[in-house]
């Protein structure tokens, strides 16, 4: 019986690996360019590691290299020493530091990472877990020609969906802007300008929560064992190292955006609003879909009735009606007819 399991095991396994070895666009081919290539992808993750400390003012070393590239110190010489060798860097004071030309190299991969990204998120349904992993295949494989085209096509977005910056085709990037979550005083307001995606355990937990770059925030409760805050009529209960994964820009009162807003699902039939805006964590086919229905700023949506069970709700909009599922309600931000009539009316008055 034992002789029969591990025959059928074995069988099996060299099934499975005639099957990959045959098949187009298989692991074996990927794992044949990584071998190939294997070099020159060490060589632009550690000007990518080097530029990630430089751009956010921190030490890079020889310890920091070999731990973010996973290899050991025998090996992360022997990387730095080709690196000098090739003018990419240079080695002063047991620190490691990017040359211009090493700069302008790290660039050019980052500018494909961030575009690629920028690609899976509006043009693809791909879930948002997966962009990272993808960019960093994608950022070794595509020529900065290519990537150029692929920013043209896509009117040269300034930010990734995280919130990075996109290097600019001179290589042109803006300075870090905004502040840890944690560093945001109780009370105070401020807007998501960026979600760090590694470790990629913690950014699915920002992800699982909902949070995305332009949400406004408000700190609630921060210690050291838990931050608490609000967003979009919600709560949220983060760890500080997760919340130290997310970085906000501090709003000022004129700066935020109006208390009246709310979300398109909380409307009860009967109910009249105007739209202000679809939130950006609706991304891609979705985001378009709900244009293509008319939902764009300033389109009267009326609330005709909900479904039996509760979910779709039927919306009149433009003059036909649609319905629309609560997860796609809560994208779409609307103020109530009658706070838009008494602003109006206001506004007349001063005048």
């Amino acid at each position: 019986m034992l002789t029969s399991y591990i025959t059928l095991t074995l069988g099996l396994a060299f099934l499975g690996l005639g099957i990959a070895l045959l098949r187009p666009n298989t692991w074996f081919r990927e794992w044949r360019y990584i071998f190939r290539n294997r070099k020159r992808i060490l060589i632009e993750d550690a000007l990518k590691h080097l530029h990630d400390h430089e751009y956010r003012r921190l030490p890079a070393t020889l310890q920091s290299l070999a731990g973010a590239l996973a290899i050991g110190d025998g090996r992360a010489v022997e990387l730095v020493k080709t690196l000098e060798a090739l003018g990419l860097v240079r080695s002063q004071d047991h620190r490691l530091h990017l040359t211009e030309e090493g700069r302008a190299y790290a660039r050019r991969v980052i500018r494909i990472h961030r575009l690629w990204e920028r690609y899976l998120a509006d043009q693809t349904g791909l879930p948002e877990q997966t962009w990272h992993s993808q960019a960093e295949r994608q950022e070794h494989r595509m020529s900065i020609q290519e990537a150029n085209r692929l920013a043209a096509r896509m009117g040269n977005p300034p930010y990734d969906p995280h919130g990075d910056p996109i290097p600019t085709a001179g290589g042109d990037m803006p300075p870090p802007r905004g502040v840890p979550l944690t560093d945001l005083p109780e009370g105070e307001f401020g807007e998501i300008v960026h979600l760090e995606d590694e470790p990629e355990t913690v950014y699915a937990q920002l992800v699982a929560l909902g949070l995305y770059p332009g949400m406004e925030v408000q700190m609630l409760k921060a210690s050291p064992e838990r931050i608490r805050i609000a967003a979009n009529g919600e709560e949220f209960p983060l760890a500080p190292i997760v919340a130290a994964n997310v970085t906000v820009e501090p709003l000022s009162t004129a700066a935020r955006r109006s208390e009246t807003w709310v979300k398109l699902s909380h409307l009860k039939p009967g109910d009249t609003a105007v739209v202000t805006t679809i939130s950006r964590a609706c991304r891609g086919l979705q985001r378009r879909r709900l244009m293509d229905l008319g939902l764009v700023p300033g389109t009267t949506v009326e609330v005709e009735f909900r479904s039996a069970a509760g979910d779709p709700t039927a919306y009149r909009v433009r003059g036909a009606v649609i319905a629309l599922r609560k997860d796609q309600a809560d994208l779409i931000y609307v103020e109530k007819m009658e706070s838009v009539n008494r602003k109006a009316t206001a506004q007349e008055s001063s005048t």
